[in-house]
C-alpha cells in the first residue's frame, strides 16, 4: 500500500514507535539487570530505575499507538468523504 499522505506517514511512523516502544518494555521487564549490564547501578540496587523505564516504555507506546489510531482514522474518514 503507497501512502500518499504525509498525516498517513506519521501515523504509520507512530505505529512503528509504539510497537518499539512495546518491545522495548517486555525486554526491559524480562531482564530487570539490563541497566547493570553496562556497569552502571544509578539506583543503588533499588530496582526503581528498572521498572520506572519499561513503564514509562509502556506508557509511550500506549500514547503513541492512540494518537497513530485516532490519526488514521481521521485521514480514512476524510478520504471516505472525499
Amino acid at each position: 500500500m503507497k501512502l500518499k499522505r504525509p498525516g498517513m506517514r506519521r501515523s504509520t511512523w507512530r505505529f512503528v514507535l509504539a510497537v518499539a516502544a512495546t518491545v522495548f518494555a517486555v525486554a526491559a521487564a524480562l531482564w530487570p539487570q539490563w541497566i547493570e549490564a553496562f556497569g552502571v547501578d544509578p539506583d543503588h540496587g533499588d530496582g526503581l530505575l528498572e521498572w520506572a523505564v519499561p513503564g514509562l516504555l509502556a506508557l509511550a507506546a500506549l500514547i503513541l499507538a492512540g494518537a497513530g489510531y485516532r490519526r488514521r482514522r481521521l485521514e480514512m474518514a476524510g478520504a471516505a468523504a472525499a
